[in-house]
């Protein structure tokens, strides 16, 4: 009786890959962030000029609607 000799399969190496890669994307986006914010770390927000906008005054909510009956022969 001839034994089935098992499959070969490279999951150890997809793996290995899938690790590497998510690390070095992860890195690279953090290098961005951190690059990005040390040339804005000197900057200020901008101000606004005139007296400070106020909210509008809230008028009292309105009773809601009559529900409508549907139409007859429906």
């Amino acid at each position: 009786m001839a034994v089935a000799k098992q499959k070969s399969t490279d999951f150890g190496a997809a793996m290995t890959g899938l690790v590497l890669g998510g690390s070095v994307l992860f890195l690279l986006m953090l290098a961005i962030v951190w690059l990005t914010n040390a040339k804005f770390a000197g900057h200020e927000a901008p101000v606004a000029h005139g007296a400070p906008a106020t909210a509008p005054a809230t008028a009292p909510a309105a009773a809601p609607a009559p529900a409508q009956a549907a139409p007859a022969g429906n």
